[in-house]
């Protein structure tokens, strides 16, 4: 867990410019984690097809290795077996 310090709270306050009404948290992004990572390992465009996950993942680091760990996990289920 991170500690609430002075770097972590400006670090926070620089951010907060960023956000919008329509934007996701880590639940909603994790609920379509797996469709933003099958789209995109069908060639598809999942950043246009789903803007607000890819501007999540963009901006939330957890979410971000959680997509990567799934991403990678699909992709060695679906690579051919030697």
């Amino acid at each position: 867990m991170m500690k609430l310090n002075t770097d972590v709270l400006k670090m926070l306050i620089s951010k907060l410019p960023a956000t919008h009404e329509g934007e996701i948290g880590c639940d909603d992004c994790f609920d379509v984690l797996h469709e933003f990572a099958e789209m995109e390992l069908k060639g598809k465009s999942p950043e246009q097809a789903m803007p607000l996950v890819k501007e999540h993942l963009d901006n939330c680091g957890e979410c971000r290795q959680e997509y990567q760990a799934l991403l990678e996990g699909l992709k060695a289920l679906n690579s051919p077996k030697n």
